[in-house]
């Protein structure tokens, strides 16, 4: 979700990739066939007449940075608790477990509008004592938005190059109070002089994560490359969502040394940006988990009305990933003195494989 990285692969390594698969053969490597059909079992529609489970598989379709899914459920008589899952933290990028409690957000969001949608509302309330989490009580009028629910198994952060058409004014404006959320900013960027500043942002971050060794090294441990290793961790960054070929296990991590530089990673992000129809830039009013959940609601909110419009979105964050650019990019959305949350990119792109996602019964504390 929010930290996603790309392996750039060039076409002399998609012959080798092939030619690889080939030799070792779809045990080992597994077949893409399989991985979609798994993958479409865990996304398919919400039932007639769920039980609390099928709201947690809803919540889990979120997006998390990694795909780590740092997140863990405990069933209530009148609620679900949403906990942080500290041993899914990603310390180097994520030092002070932002993007994790923005993920939590992400999963609230979820499991708020699958609930609601099927008769069962409640209401969301952070709760400070301890690591922090998220409860989910029943009660409370329905106040049904099927646009954003039926999204839900649809959205997906899409790491491809978009065609750069524009989105409507009107279409702008169902963004923007979709992700109404008290508590958070949202600022859209639509004018080229204010996204190819952003690019630049973008750019000067991924090349400091890029310089980092321990950045790399966590990076690469989150990183799939067959979709046997995707299905069997259900988690991470699998190559094929990226549109790039899968590799044996044993290979991948020495392809991804040979090709993974912060030259080609530069320029396949100013490409995507520059092809994006826009930029959405997420701050809350305070700088705690409390706010950093209600940044990632605002932030699923607009995702899924993203993608009931039929628009592809993926998170460039590494302007805020990267303290000493946050202060560049509050000054740029005219929020000097923030300190921003998210940054996505939005426009109209192809589908790409969806990324795979833990049993349900292993994110379910008993």
């Amino acid at each position: 979700m929010l930290t996603r990285r790309r392996i750039l692969i060039g076409s002399g390594l998609v012959g080798l990739a092939g030619a690889t698969a080939t030799f070792y053969g779809i045990g080992q490597l597994g077949s893409m066939q399989d991985y979609s059909a798994t993958v479409a079992g865990m996304r398919s529609p919400l039932t007639q007449d769920p039980d609390v489970r099928e709201f947690i598989r809803y919540a889990t379709l979120a997006p998390s940075g990694h795909n780590t899914q740092p997140w863990r459920f405990r069933l209530r008589s009148d609620g679900i608790t949403l906990l942080p899952d500290l041993a899914r933290r990603t310390p180097v990028v994520d030092s002070d477990d932002h993007h994790l409690y923005v993920s939590l957000g992400t999963a609230a969001e979820n499991l708020a509008l699958a609930a609601n949608a099927r008769g069962r509302p409640g209401e969301l309330h952070f709760e400070p004592s301890g690591d922090g989490a998220v409860e989910f009580t029943f009660g409370g009028p329905i106040d049904l938005d099927s646009a954003l629910v039926e999204a839900i198994p649809k959205r997906q952060s899409t790491r491809a190059e978009f065609d750069g058409r524009s989105v409507s004014p009107a279409d702008l404006q169902r963004l923007a109070r979709a992700a109404t959320v008290p508590g958070v900013d949202l600022v859209l960027l639509t004018e080229r002089r204010q996204i190819d500043q952003l690019s630049d942002l973008v750019v000067a971050g991924n090349s400091a994560q890029m310089a980092d060794p321990a950045f790399v090294r966590e990076l690469k441990h989150w990183l799939r490359f067959s979709p046997r290793q995707a299905l069997a961790t259900g988690d991470g960054l699998f190559s094929a969502t990226s549109g790039n070929p899968t590799l044996p296990v044993w290979l991948g991590p020495y392809i991804f040394d040979w090709v993974f530089s912060a030259a080609t990673e530069n320029a396949k992000y100013a490409k995507q940006i520059a092809s994006s129809a826009g930029i959405a830039v997420f701050i809350a009013e305070k700088a705690d988990p409390e706010h950093w959940v209600l940044a990632g609601r605002a932030c699923q909110r607009f995702a899924l009305q993203a993608t009931a419009l039929g628009l592809k979105h993926a998170f460039v964050n590494q302007p805020v990933e990267v303290p000493g650019l946050r202060p560049e990019l509050a000054k740029l959305v005219g929020l000097a003195g923030r300190r921003p949350d998210l940054v996505m990119r939005f426009g109209y792109g192809p589908t790409l494989p969806y990324s795979a996602r833990r049993p349900v019964e292993q994110t379910i504390l008993v």
